[in-house]
């Protein structure tokens, strides 16, 4: 069965119903299983728009999953993570498979009045492609797998005035753990990272130049990442493990570079800078200078003698 639009499930309970499953013991948190679920996307494709958060492991599929722009067929497992109102396409194979791996579901009313409501915002991994996913060793996965579980334990306690604290207490952990792990799969993959950031080098070197400039604007980060395969979110945090610089203070280091090239070596006025770079107004050019170099354009070119 193929859906032009996505299936917005809106609740907790709407995916269990979704998916064949028990009603939820907790309205806003629940635990599920792959191989629980009685109601499996047929052959065909199926696209779903969740207003909740999930945090899934999933292996042995023959489902094809394209989450960004991105497809990955699920023959390992690995974590991933998907915030509220994006959209995940399911591509079903001809033979089917039992699936195994568990999804953890949040309603963010769950987080309603607690620090993580506002935190949980921090983690760019939500805003991950599929591609970028992460690769937990044994020992990681044992990890998760046991804050999981104890998860899973709490919902099917009695709900009582406790619940939610340690429940959130757990959720914590595993973000906290997560973020370690996708750390460390930056440091493991240490030179695929840095051929990303010759990649990023290449094009910046070949876009910041003044006829593109001049026609096209500056780019933007979501340009950047477009045109690298890879989501803004993980190009951030890449960068910002190999570089200390976000994606969009990355180019605007590259500008910085090439104005100072031009205050310094050329006659060029400062609105002809401004416009070679991209701005619309010289007044913009030298407010962005000022705020990179602590120098007005001018200041800095009359460092160099003439």
């Amino acid at each position: 069965m193929t859906h032009s639009q996505p299936i917005r499930v809106k609740s907790i309970s709407a995916f269990h119903t979704l998916r064949g499953l028990p009603k939820p013991l907790h309205p806003l948190i629940s635990v599920v299983r792959f191989e629980d679920m009685q109601n499996r996307p047929a052959k065909g494709d199926e696209s779903l728009l969740f207003d909740f958060y999930t945090i899934s492991v999933k292996r042995g599929m023959n489902h094809l999953y394209k989450y960004g722009q991105q497809h990955y067929d699920f023959e390992e497992g690995l974590l991933f993570f998907m915030a509220p109102n994006q959209v995940l396409k399911i591509e079903v194979g001809d033979e089917p498979r039992q699936p195994t791996g568990w999804m953890l579901l949040i309603h963010p009313d769950f987080l309603w009045n607690k620090p993580l409501a506002a935190s949980i915002r921090k983690y760019e991994f939500f805003h991950y492609s599929l591609h970028e996913a992460l690769f937990l060793s044994a020992a990681e996965e044992q990890t998760i797998e046991q804050i999981i579980r104890h998860i899973r334990e709490e919902c099917e306690r009695n709900i009582d005035t406790f619940s939610q604290d340690i429940i959130i207490s757990q959720l914590e952990t595993l973000l906290h753990y997560s973020d370690r792990f996708y750390q460390r799969q930056f440091i493991t993959r240490d030179k695929a990272n840095h051929q990303m950031l010759d990649r990023l080098e290449q094009l910046l070197d070949t876009r910041l130049n003044v006829e593109t400039l001049t026609t096209q604007g500056q780019p933007t980060v979501q340009w950047v990442a477009e045109q690298l395969n890879i989501s803004s979110g993980y190009l951030r945090s890449l960068l910002k493990m190999l570089t200390g610089l976000n994606t969009q203070q990355y180019i605007n280091q590259k500008l910085t570079e090439i104005a100072k090239e031009k205050l310094g070596t050329t006659q060029l006025g400062i609105g002809e800078i401004a416009f070679e770079l991209g701005f619309e107004h010289s007044q913009s050019f030298n407010k962005f200078f000022k705020k990179q170099t602590s120098l007005t354009p001018v200041a800095f070119r009359q460092q160099f003698p003439d």
